[in-house]
């Protein structure tokens, strides 16, 4: 074990990848970079040479079909389009042709391609820089979209997904990259089909997608030193669902909360609720409840974005009113030290 970073997570998963397979190569905006995408891709062009670690143009559809052909052909790229914001120029060729040859052609053609997509908030990115779209892509059959949370999710996951026969979306949100934690210093997997149960409880279910399983995890520490024990369920990835999970887990507690990193209308966090909904054998104590991005277009302003986005303290008061407890002495607004728009001094941007 190491205790490493989120980026040296991805960064070693794909270095660890790359040695053990030479069909696997990387190729996207700002790769070889001196910034190496928040240090993502660190090491890698002087380790394995530009042959296998490339810089592409900005032709995002162009590059994305041409990853896709070569996929196809037996390598395994990594392709990364920085910001998830940029692969909407390849929309075309993530949903009309990755997301489906393999079912066109029955099975007989495999896809290994992973996209990286860096999504959320930091630095002003602003509206057209900042977007969370996961919900968007896990409408679409034949795309795997993977959101890990931690260091150790996000090594486990990147190898599983370059491992993969067929493609995976693999989104990064900005503020995690900087975050700790304990990570195998070998190769091992996270399934891509399963979510990961972070904390038991009995009082409410509470299931997190993203950068919100860091301020769920908050919110956990603070409810449990006031006795209100609540399960925690990081999502991982919102294509497949583990409906399995997920449902034990509110049949048990019969209160459910997601706390998203996207808008809420026609969202993950409706399809979850949906799900537990039709499901006959939960009898909900409470009506559910969902935390997500309010209806309007990321800000760039510091000033709008304490407004913008929800944080634990919106957690807590939420758990509090769906448990029938005093809630209205809750402050949510953000201390005037507070930057939420900026994950701390030491990670600067706004690359």
């Amino acid at each position: 074990m190491s205790t490493i970073k989120f980026h040296e997570a991805i960064c070693n998963a794909t270095a660890q990848c790359m040695e053990e397979c030479p069909e696997v190569y990387i190729i996207g905006l700002g790769v070889p970079d001196p910034t190496n995408i928040f240090g993502t891709t660190k090491g890698l062009l002087e380790k394995f040479g530009p042959q296998r670690v490339m810089d592409m143009p900005c032709a995002e559809n162009g590059m994305t079909g041409i990853a896709l052909g070569a996929a196809i052909n037996g390598l395994r790229p990594i392709l990364t389009h920085q910001r998830v914001d940029f692969a909407l120029l390849s929309i075309e060729q993530i949903v009309n042709q990755m997301a489906k040859w393999h079912y066109m052609f029955g099975g007989q053609v495999s896809v290994p391609l992973v996209i990286r997509m860096i999504i959320g908030k930091g630095w002003g990115q602003g509206p057209q820089h900042s977007q969370s779209l996961h919900s968007w892509f896990s409408h679409i059959p034949g795309l795997k979209v993977v959101l890990p949370s931690t260091p150790y999710i996000a090594k486990g996951t990147l190898i599983s997904a370059i491992r993969d026969n067929n493609p995976v979306l693999f989104l990064e949100h900005r503020w995690l990259h900087n975050i700790s934690g304990d990570v195998p210093n070998n190769m091992y997997e996270v399934p891509l089909d399963k979510s990961v149960t972070l904390k038991e409880g009995k009082d409410l279910t509470i299931v997190s997608v993203s950068h919100m399983t860091i301020e769920t995890l908050k919110a956990e520490r603070i409810l449990s030193s006031e006795g209100i024990n609540v399960e925690v369920i990081d999502l991982v990835s919102v294509n497949p669902i583990d409906r399995v999970s997920i449902l034990k887990s509110v049949s048990k507690t019969k209160r459910l909360l997601i706390a998203d990193i996207g808008h809420l209308t026609t969202g993950i966090s409706a399809e979850l609720i949906a799900m537990c909904a039709e499901n006959k054998s939960i009898n909900f104590k409470c009506k559910p409840a969902r935390i997500g991005l309010p209806e309007a277009p990321t800000p760039t302003s510091p000033k709008l974005a304490s407004h913008y986005y929800p944080r634990h303290i919106h957690i807590i008061s939420k758990v509090k009113e769906m448990l029938d407890l005093p809630y209205e002495d809750i402050d949510t607004m953000p201390q005037p030290s507070e930057e939420l728009d900026k994950p701390d001094a030491e990670f600067t941007g706004p690359f």
